[in-house]
């Protein structure tokens, strides 16, 4: 039998589009120089930025600086024609997310993309059939997945620690991005009016992958003021705030609650409970991350029910970084709780590997849908709407 050899490897893949040579190194653009700019991509010995694109001088100049890349583009159709390019980092305002995603991969090119993946289901829809249509890789840089409490949530809700986990909620008020809204010549920006639960994912982003149920069925609530940016956006939408109330597949319960306009700060957490250990997320007065216990090591009393009658253990959860999980030059501190190395390596990794990503685009649909139903659940005055499951990767 002859050897398949690395040259016959390649050529092959040349000629077969199923059959890829995966790279030594992920040859990697990265589109958007304000968000794109906080990603470690030049400390994964697996990547390499070869070209950067944003439209302003000043954030290109800054990702050219950090990822030390002297390719530039202002155009993003020119930056999918750069040489030898194998990926796209599209972390451009949301409205353009899924055109660009879609635009990367009929390119030839493995995505990465901001959240949300795009803002109506024919978005969603699209993204997953350019997927199917050309084999690629596509993952959706929700942070929230790579919290270190949610890591952990993931890994104790696998080992069955939570017992039965029959409800999650998730939180992610944002009053500062008010300020966000306009451009300093007056002009709005994307974020203007820009409805709440179309930002789904820092919430669903923790629930959906630790109580490893989809989100099936919601009934949604808004409020607004009707302040002048909510009477006059592109988007038509009347709120500052969105809580929604979903069913899971499993038959359980979740809340997310996504705020623009309230006396709460910035927040981005959740908690899960189960009948046998709960987790609380730290909240905004500082009460720090913790975890809850039923103690069932037979000295525990049982009622006539056979439930444990008290003896809950409650203490502070002191979660590990989970850095020793990266290679060593990308163990360093990054925005939203560090989760950017993750993110940056788990891409990367994906590719080099031949593997679907963790927040695939089975996965990122399972995150953004629930929140584009549960807006038109708001809109109509909170009436209950299906979510339909896209199922798990295939």
């Amino acid at each position: 039998m002859s050897t398949l050899t690395r040259r016959a490897l390649v050529s092959a893949a040349a000629v077969l589009p199923g059959l890829r040579a995966q790279p030594s190194r992920v040859r990697i653009g990265i589109a958007g120089g304000r968000f794109g700019a906080t990603f470690q991509w030049h400390l994964d010995p697996g990547c390499e930025v070869a070209a950067v694109c944003d439209i302003a001088d000043a954030p290109l100049d800054r990702l050219a600086t950090i990822y030390r890349c002297p390719n530039t583009y202002k155009s993003f159709d020119a930056l999918l024609k750069h040489p030898q390019l194998d990926a796209v980092g599209v972390f451009t305002p949301a409205p353009l997310h899924a055109e660009m995603a879609i635009a990367a991969l009929k390119a030839g090119k493995h995505v990465i993309s901001a959240v949300p993946a795009g803002l109506s289901v024919e978005e969603l829809e699209e993204i997953l059939a350019t997927v199917r249509s050309t084999g690629l890789k596509y993952m959706m840089a929700e942070t929230s997945y790579y919290l270190a409490p949610v890591i952990r949530c993931r890994e104790m809700a696998a080992a069955g620690e939570f017992g039965t986990l029959f409800y999650a909620e998730s939180e992610y008020h944002h009053e500062g991005l008010i300020d966000l809204m306009h451009n300093p010549d007056g002009t709005p920006t994307w974020r203007h009016g820009y409805p709440p639960m179309l930002y789904p994912t820092h919430c669903t982003g923790m629930i959906v992958p630790v109580m490893g149920e989809r989100l099936t069925e919601v009934t949604a609530t808004g409020w607004g003021d009707n302040h002048v940016i909510l009477r006059s956006n592109r988007y038509k939408n009347p709120f500052w705030n969105e809580t929604a109330f979903f069913k899971t597949s499993g038959g359980h319960a979740a809340r997310v609650a996504v705020y623009w306009h309230a006396a709460a700060g910035v927040v981005e957490r959740g908690q899960f409970l189960g009948d046998r250990m709960s987790y609380f997320m730290h909240r905004p007065e500082g009460s720090p991350d913790t975890i809850v216990r039923i103690a069932k090591d037979g000295r525990t009393e049982l009622d006539s029910n056979n439930y444990p009658a008290g003896k809950v253990e409650i203490r502070p959860a002191n979660d590990p970084d989970y850095f020793d999980r990266l290679p060593e030059p990308m163990r360093v501190k990054t925005g939203h709780g560090n989760s950017h190395t993750f993110l940056t390596h788990e891409f990367i990794s994906a590719i080099r590997e031949d593997r679907h990503p963790a927040v695939h685009i089975w996965e990122a649909i399972a995150y953004t849908l629930p929140g584009i139903i549960a807006h038109q659940s708001a809109l109509k005055g909170g009436v209950s709407m299906k979510i339909r499951d896209y199922g798990p990767a295939a």
